[in-house]
C-alpha cells in the first residue's frame, strides 16, 4: 500500500516539474525574444523592452527559487459525483495546466487554509491530509492525517509511518540559514499568518514558538493577497542585527517573494549602517522621546540673529548688516513651516532683497544715478560676495543630519545651552568626538534630525518635484505602451513606470524604498519588537504612516537598555499617534517547537527566578542530553564536537571577552570558526548576546552567565535569549555561582 502510494504520488509530482520546467523554458524563451528587439535609439522604447525583459527575469528566478519543495502537501475533500475521491495538492506556488486548469494550490489561497487547520472536530471540508516528504524532486515519504473516520477502513492505517513531518523538521541539522515552514505551519501559526492587514497586530509568544517564522510567511501571504495594495508601496521588515538578516534572508525568495526591503534598525537611516551599541546608559538616554524635543531645539537654534551689527565688504562699497534684518528675514521663513534647509531658502531671498534695497538707497545717497531696476543686479553682487554668504550661513548655515548630530556630541557648551535643566552627569553621557562612529541608537536621531532639516539643497527639493511629475508621464506611457504590445495583464503601468526614469533606473521597488528615507511602506514588520526604544518607534512611525504593522516578539526577552516593560508601553508612540490606544490586537503563540523542555525548564526558572514576565508555553519534546554546567569555554566545544552529530555551535559570550575567546577557538578549530554573522556558515560562530537574537542552533555554549545577568539592568533577558538558543543541547560555562533559578544545575 505504502508503495503504491509512493508511486502515485511520485507520478503527479513529477507532472508538476514538468509543468514548472515549461513555465520555465516559455518565460526564458520571452526573455530572449525580447533581448533580440530593434528598438533603435528611442530611449522610450529601449525602457520598455529592459522592462519587459526583467519581468521575465524575475520570473525565472522565482521559478527556480520554488523548486525545492515544490509540493509539500494534498487535502482530499468529498468526493465527485461519480464518486471519485477529490484530491487538492498544496505548494509554494500556483500552478496551472495548459488547459489553465489549476495542479497546484498556493499555500496562501483561501482552499488551502484547510490543510494548516483542520482537525477531526473541524474538518473544513476534508477528510485527510497528507504530508509529502521529499529530497530534491523525489518523494521519499508520505504521512496521512485521517480527519474521516470512514477513511481508515482497508489499507489507510498502514501510511502512519515515521516521526511525523513536523517533528523531523524540529529536530534536523541547523544550517546557519533559516527555512521556511511552509510544510508544517500548524492551526494557530496559520491564523495569525492569515489576519488582516490593517491596524497594529501584537504576537507575543517565548522562545522557540516561531515568532519570526510566522512574520516572515505573514510577509509572504500579505504580498500575495494584497498584491495590488502592497507592490508598489513594498514591505519593511525590521530584525535585531545583520546576523539575523543573514541567517532569514532565503525564507521569502524560497516562497516566492523578493520584493521585500529586509533592514537591521542600524540600517533605517540612508547613508549610514550602524553595527555597534552603545554602553546601556548611553542608549538608554538617546532612546528617550524628549531626544526628540532635543533635536528640534538643536536646529531651531541654528537660525540665529547676531548680537551686533555688522560690517559687509562688498565691491568696494561698506554695507552694515543688522541684527532686525536677520530678525526679521528668520521670522519670514519660520512662518512657511517648512524644514530647516528648505526655510533658509526664504530667509536667503529675504536677506538678500532687504539688504539689496538698503544698498540701493545707500548708493542713491551717494549721488549715483540707480534705481529700482537696479536691484536684481545688486541681489546677486550680495548673492557672491564673500562677507554676506559669510553673514546668512553664519545665522542660518544649510546642514546634514550628520552634521547636526556630530556637533551636539562634540560641542558640550552647546548641548549645555540647549538642556538647562540636564544634569551634567547626562550631558557628559553623550559627549564624544566628530569622528566617532555613529551607534544604532544614533540612528533614530538622524532620522529626527531629517525631519526637521528638510532636503540638503534647492537642487535636490527641486530633482524630487521633477520625479514626481516625471512618473506621472511614465504612467501615461506605460499604459500606451502595454496596449501596443499587448501584454495587459503580464505587468501593470505603475511597475512598467519603474523603468522609464531619464537615466534608466532599473531598481525594484525594494531596492528603490531602501535608498529612499521618505519611503511610506504599505506594511511593516518588526521582529523582536520588545528591544525597540520610543526613539526607534518615532522613526518606524514614520516609514510606517498607515499604522498597518506586525509587531513579533516576547517582552521577557527584552535585553535593551531602552526596551519597554509592556506592550502598552512599547507601543504608546504607535498608538498615540493614532489616537487609536485601544485597536491593537495580540495574538500570543504558546507551544515551544524549538526548544526541548529540559533547556526550557532552565531558562524558565531562571526567568522567574530574574521577575521576567514569561509567557507560559509547552514544549513539544525533549532532547537526549541534560543542560550541562563545565568551567572551560574550550572544553565545552570539545566535548560538543567529540559527539560526532554534526550541527552548527554558537558560542555566546560578552563584547569584552569576546576577542580573546575567539582566538583561542580559532588556535584549536581554524577555519571552523567564524564572528558575527560571520559565524553563520561556519560550524562555530562566536557572537554576544544582542546578536544571537532570533538565531538558533543545534548547541550552545554560554560563557559566564552571571557575568551577562550583571552587565545591565536587564542582563537577565540577555542570559534568557542565550540559553533559548539551542535545539539540542546547552553548556553553561561558569568557575562560579550560576544565577538565580540555575541553582539546581551545579
Amino acid at each position: 500500500m505504502v508503495d503504491r502510494e509512493l508511486a502515485r504520488e511520485q507520478d503527479y509530482v513529477a507532472t508538476l516539474y514538468a509543468r514548472l520546467d515549461a513555465l520555465q523554458r516559455e518565460a526564458e524563451g520571452q526573455l530572449k525574444a525580447v533581448r533580440m528587439l530593434d528598438v533603435g535609439g528611442n530611449h522610450q522604447s529601449r525602457s520598455e523592452r529592459d522592462t519587459f525583459a526583467r519581468t521575465y527575469e524575475d520570473r525565472i528566478v522565482q521559478l527556480r527559487e520554488v523548486d525545492d519543495r515544490l509540493a509539500f502537501g494534498r487535502l482530499e475533500t468529498a468526493p465527485d459525483d461519480d464518486g471519485a475521491p477529490v484530491y487538492r495538492y498544496i505548494g509554494r506556488v500556483g500552478l496551472r495546466d495548459e488547459n489553465l486548469q489549476p495542479i497546484l494550490l498556493d499555500w496562501r489561497v483561501p482552499q488551502a487554509s484547510a490543510f494548516y487547520q483542520a482537525t477531526a472536530a473541524t474538518p473544513l471540508g476534508a477528510r485527510s491530509r497528507r504530508h509529502l516528504l521529499s529530497s530534491g524532486r523525489r518523494i521519499i515519504r508520505i504521512e496521512d492525517e485521517i480527519l474521516d473516520a470512514a477513511l481508515l477502513e482497508g489499507d489507510t492505517a498502514a501510511l502512519h509511518q515515521g516521526e511525523g513531518a513536523l517533528l523531523s523538521a524540529l529536530t534536523a541539522q541547523r544550517t546557519g540559514h533559516m527555512t521556511d515552514i511552509v510544510s508544517t505551519i500548524q492551526a494557530e501559526q496559520d491564523r495569525i499568518i492569515r489576519s488582516g492587514l490593517n491596524g497594529v497586530l501584537v504576537v507575543q509568544g517565548g522562545p522557540g514558538t516561531g515568532k519570526t517564522a510566522v512574520a516572515l510567511h505573514r510577509a509572504a501571504y500579505l504580498l500575495y493577497t494584497h498584491r495590488d495594495r502592497l507592490q508598489n508601496s513594498g514591505v519593511l521588515i525590521v530584525g535585531p542585527s545583520t546576523s539575523f538578516l543573514q541567517y532569514i534572508e532565503a525564507v521569502l525568495p524560497s516562497l516566492g517573494e523578493t520584493g521585500v526591503v529586509l533592514a537591521s534598525v542600524g540600517q533605517l537611516f540612508p547613508g549610514v549602517e550602524a553595527n555597534h551599541e552603545d554602553a546601556p546608559a548611553v542608549a538608554a538616554l538617546k532612546g528617550q522621546t524628549f531626544m526628540a524635543d532635543l533635536i528640534a531645539r538643536a536646529v531651531k537654534s541654528r537660525q540665529k540673529v547676531p548680537a551686533a551689527s555688522q560690517k559687509l565688504l562688498v565691491n568696494g562699497d561698506t554695507l552694515v548688516l543688522k541684527p532686525q534684518l536677520i530678525e526679521s528675514a528668520i521670522h519670514r521663513a519660520r512662518s512657511g513651516g517648512k524644514p530647516h534647509n528648505e526655510a533658509r531658502v526664504v530667509f536667503v531671498k529675504h536677506a538678500l532683497n532687504s539688504l539689496a534695497r538698503e544698498w540701493l538707497e545707500q548708493l542713491k545717497k551717494q549721488g549715483r544715478s540707480m534705481d529700482d531696476t537696479d536691484l536684481p543686479m545688486l541681489r546677486e553682487d550680495l548673492r557672491l560676495a564673500d562677507d554676506v554668504r559669510v553673514a546668512l550661513n553664519t545665522a542660518w548655515l544649510p546642514l546634514t543630519p550628520q552634521k547636526l548630530v556630530q556637533d551636539l556630541y562634540a560641542r558640550p557648551q552647546w548641548l549645555e545651552q540647549l538642556t538647562p535643566r540636564w544634569r551634567a552627569a547626562q550631558r557628559a553621557l553623550l559627549y564624544r568626538t566628530r569622528d566617532a562612529e555613529f551607534t544604532i541608537a544614533d540612528i533614530p536621531l538622524l532620522d529626527e534630525a531629517a525631519e526637521h532639516l528638510g532636503e540638503y539643497s534647492a537642487v535636490d527639493a527641486a530633482q524630487k518635484r521633477e520625479a514626481k511629475e516625471q512618473r506621472k508621464r511614465d504612467i501615461e506611457n506605460a499604459e500606451l505602451a502595454i496596449k501596443n504590445m499587448d501584454v495587459k495583464g503580464l505587468v501593470n503601468a505603475k511597475a512598467l513606470a519603474d523603468n522609464f526614469a531619464e537615466l534608466g533606473d532599473r531598481a525594484t521597488t525594494a531596492e528603490r524604498a531602501a535608498l529612499d528615507r521618505s519611503w511610506t511602506y504599505g506594511h511593516v514588520i518588526v521582529d523582536e519588537a520588545q528591544e525597540l526604544s520610543p526613539m526607534q518607534w518615532r522613526l518606524l512611525m514614520r516609514r510606517g504612516p498607515r499604522r498597518s504593522f506586525t509587531i513579533v516578539g516576547d517582552i521577557a526577552q527584552a535585553a535593551a537598555a531602552a526596551a519597554a516593560n509592556s506592550w502598552r508601553e512599547a507601543l504608546a508612540p504607535v498608538l498615540e499617534a493614532s489616537f487609536e490606544a485601544d485597536r491593537w490586537r495580540l495574538e500570543e503563540l504558546t507551544v515551544n517547537y524549538r526548544t526541548p523542555s529540559q533547556i526550557a525548564e532552565a531558562a524558565e526558572s531562571m526567568a522567574v527566578a530574574h521577575g521576567l514576565p514569561i509567557t507560559a508555553s509547552r514544549t513539544v519534546r525533549a532532547s537526549d542530553w541534560p543542560v550541562e554546567v563545565l568551567t572551560d569555554a574550550l572544553d565545552a566545544v570539545r566535548r560538543e564536537r567529540a559527539l560526532g552529530v554534526g550541527g552548527t555551535v554558537a558560542v555566546i559570550v560578552l563584547e569584552p571577552e569576546i576577542d580573546a575567546l575567539y582566538q583561542a577557538l580559532r588556535a584549536e578549530f581554524g577555519d571552523a570558526i567564524g564572528r558575527g554573522s560571520a559565524g553563520l556558515l561556519r560550524d562555530i560562530a562566536v557572537l554576544t548576546p544582542h546578536d544571537s537574537k532570533g538565531l538558533e542552533f543545534d548547541a550552545v555554549v554560554v560563557v559566564d552567565p552571571a557575568a551577562i545577568v550583571a552587565a545591565s539592568e536587564r542582563g537577565a533577558g540577555a542570559l534568557y535569549v542565550a540559553m533559548t538558543r539551542a535545539t539540542q543541547r546547552l553548556y553553561l560555562v561558569s568557575d562560579g555561582p550560576l544565577p538565580a533559578g540555575l541553582d539546581g544545575l551545579n
